[in-house]
């Protein structure tokens, strides 16, 4: 089975979060399915400069009104496509905003071209080489389900939510610059509060919905959590479907990890306490047999980092330490600032992101923290159990599901593996991390913890199996005869 993968960002290529981490990890995991996955990924700068040997596949010279071309490559086990179009993606930045942090005011177009060039590519424009099915992903591809059936194509569509918040809301006129007719300016399609949205476009459109946890596919279904999208999905509740993401097992493995300098595994805990010791010394905190506790993530307020600035002096007075590491909304990122200011060598906060550093705060934190308001699935907690690093976490989405919260009786049947707090609000965390912190002190139970938490089972094996379940029923629905037609790929 054949399948075109379209998406915005994909690791190791380009990264801004666990879209990358998805999008990268979970072709190689469908493979012994008999799933052959093709990427289609912009050639952003930081893309085109990792590219070796690409073999250019074909020309657009009209996409949306710039010209592009399509290279094909291999890197590591992804199989991918490049839409090479420097006059939409080759500019300073990251894959949304540019150095300053505002959002590009050409993302439609930028989107738009990718979308239209998937669709074009599962409508049969590359010879020798048409999918089965296509999987798009969030708004910035969501429109391939659109474009493909203004063309008429019938391939099967699934589009993965991971995150619903971001939806690819634009003015209404730029349908005509779009080049979509006015019919896809409707309730059934993409209108949307008398604008237009991605999103909306191809969850009307698509095949099958998933999103990347069952609780949040219920959650999603109401106005608390839906952004405006829950009576679309309530529509469409047939063919949404949850399934918790994966980790690749290969890449987060502390026993293997190019990234630490002390490796370990469950049989020798011992040796985190040294990468302890170099992430200390490598971000100026000062020495303490208190916890240390970290957060790796969006610097955002649906992450809850305004509420950890509030909190942190809940781990300062219990002795511990904290690191936030991450980049977001600039007034949440001074606020952090300014409170690590107030505890010099005892909190620090680094703004930016790249990956050695992600590992190096897994492999030697004590705790990881994720205030999420709400959390489509979350994958640094599963990185944290997989490191030994216990989680300590709003129970919302993915997060209540993936974190079996240390109370009395989790811990005497010794499944605990971590900490789970409810109200999501600044007390709520704080009451988690005095537990945390109090826990800490004894280290057997604590000890305790971790393993139960690196004994854990979140690889993608069930979580392909059912991707490949559901491209299989998709694919064996568009071979059935429709009418007096019979639909074949």
């Amino acid at each position: 089975m054949k399948i075109l993968s379209v998406t915005s960002e994909i690791f190791p290529l380009v990264k801004t979060g666990g879209l990358a981490d998805v999008t990268g990890s979970l072709p190689k995991a469908l493979k012994p399915y008999g799933v052959e996955t093709t990427s289609l990924v912009p050639g952003y700068p930081r893309v085109m400069k990792q590219l070796k040997n690409a073999l250019p596949l074909m020309v657009f010279e009209d996409l949306l009104g710039e010209r592009a071309s399509l290279l094909h490559t291999r890197i590591d086990d992804l199989n991918l496509f490049i839409l090479d179009a420097p006059t939409l993606y080759d500019r300073p930045g990251g894959p949304y905003v540019d150095e300053h942090g505002i959002d590009h005011p050409d993302n439609w177009r930028r989107f738009g071209a990718l979308s239209l060039a998937a669709a074009e590519i599962a409508h049969g424009a590359l010879p020798g080489w048409q999918p089965d099915l296509v999987h798009t992903h969030d708004w910035q591809s969501a429109l391939t389900s659109v474009y493909m059936r203004e063309m008429g194509c019938s391939t099967p569509v699934v589009i993965t939510i991971h995150n619903i918040a971001f939806q690819g809301q634009f003015p209404a006129y730029l349908l005509g610059p779009l080049r979509l007719p006015p019919r896809a300016y409707s309730v059934d399609c993409m209108e949307y509060f008398r604008d237009i949205s991605f999103l909306k476009g191809g969850l009307q459109t698509a095949d099958a919905i998933t999103t990347v946890s069952p609780t949040y596919a219920r959650e999603i279904l109401t106005p608390r959590f839906g952004m405006g999208m829950d009576g679309v999905l309530s529509q469409r509740v047939a063919v949404l479907r949850g399934i918790v993401n994966g980790i690749d097992l290969d890449i987060w493995d502390p026993a293997t990890d190019p990234y630490l300098p002390h490796k370990y595994d469950i049989n020798c805990l011992r040796r985190k306490r040294q990468n302890r010791a170099v992430l200390m010394e490598t971000l100026g905190l000062d020495p303490t047999d208190g916890p240390v506790f970290s957060a790796v993530s969006r610097l955002t307020w649906q992450k809850g980092m305004d509420m950890l600035a509030d909190a942190a002096d809940e781990i300062i007075w219990n002795g511990g330490r904290l690191v936030v590491f991450g980049q977001g909304d600039h007034h949440v990122e001074d606020h952090l600032l300014a409170t690590a200011a107030r505890y010099p060598g005892r909190m620090a906060v680094r703004i930016g992101y790249d990956e050695p550093m992600a590992h190096l705060i897994q492999g030697g934190s004590d705790a990881i923290i994720q205030p999420s308001r709400f959390e489509p699935c979350g994958l640094t907690q599963l990185y944290a159990l997989r490191y030994g690093c216990v989680p300590v976490v709003s129970r919302t989405g993915g997060l209540s599901e993936t974190i079996i919260d240390a109370n009395d009786a989790a811990m005497s049947a010794r499944v605990a593996t971590g900490f789970q707090f409810h109200p999501v609000n600044t007390g709520g965390l704080r009451l988690a991390l005095r537990r945390a912190a109090h826990a800490y002190a004894d280290r057997k139970n604590w000890a305790r913890l971790q393993n139960q938490g690196m004994k854990t089972k979140f690889s993608w094996e069930r979580s392909a199996l059912q991707y490949a379940a559901i491209y299989a029923n998709l694919t064996r629905r568009s071979a059935i005869t429709i009418g007096q037609i019979r639909i074949t790929h």
